[in-house]
């Protein structure tokens, strides 16, 4: 699965699903042979793979190559969940169940930025932070930017309690992606995130938004269709 918007522009894209499993906790270094297998189905050869040990923050790091910690692949750096770069042959790979993966690319400066964020992560606008972070550090300017909303789990099958609806208290649009159902809400993690790009200037033309479900998917993985043994996504970005 990938986004022909960006990849048209000079960005590589992958979602890696059910052929893959990038839990790192259960599967050990299986992981390994798994992100082996990814890169050899891609056709590319990079230098360094980074990660995150993902935590539902807002933290992004950039990623040089030399940075972070080594990692049974590649290199990663603890409680991040966004990591951004502008080397050739430096990949970037966030791993996902249910959550939204979003990936920026500045096709002027070179530049691109990949984002884990889970309904913490979202209320911690993890998305703006990572084009912030574009803007400080290379001059990006939002109306160039091309975004990538990646699959993740639909509003029907994510029911979330009423303490999720008050952490959005702050969103004006909140509404529009939360559903009563009951004592509880089904929310929509793309619609909120879309939300949030909309609001911060991205327009729908500037977006390439998957609505594929997790959940739903013979093709993904889903924490809330799998259980306690659920096994994760990749979504893996690289400049051509």
């Amino acid at each position: 699965m990938h986004s022909s918007l960006l990849e048209e522009h000079g960005l590589i894209t992958y979602v890696a699903g059910m052929d893959y499993n990038f839990r790192y906790q259960t599967a050990g270094k299986k992981v390994v042979e798994d992100v082996e297998k990814l890169v050899k189905h891609l056709g590319v050869s990079p230098q360094k793979i980074y990660t995150g040990q993902q935590t539902h923050g807002a933290n992004v790091e950039y990623c040089d190559g030399v940075n972070g910690e080594e990692f049974a692949f590649g290199r990663t750096f603890k409680e991040t969940d966004g990591l951004m770069t502008d080397k050739e042959g430096i990949a970037l790979l966030i791993k996902y169940a249910d959550c939204t993966p979003i990936v920026f690319f500045d096709p002027i400066h070179r530049v691109h930025a990949s984002v884990h964020s889970g309904w913490r992560g979202t209320v911690q606008r993890i998305a703006v932070a990572a084009m912030e972070k574009m803007e400080r550090e290379f001059g990006t300017k939002r109306e160039e930017l091309l975004v990538f909303v990646g699959p993740s789990i639909d509003q029907a099958n994510y029911e979330v309690g009423p303490e999720v609806y008050e952490a959005f208290s702050g969103f004006k649009h909140r509404d529009t992606y939360f559903k009563p159902d009951g004592e509880k809400f089904r929310l929509s993690m793309t619609d909120a995130n879309v939300s949030i790009l909309r609001e911060v200037g991205i327009k729908d033309e500037q977006m390439d938004v998957c609505r594929e479900s997790t959940y739903t998917s013979d093709r993904l993985h889903s924490a809330r269709k799998e259980g306690k043994a659920y096994q994760l996504n990749g979504l893996f970005t690289m400049l051509k």
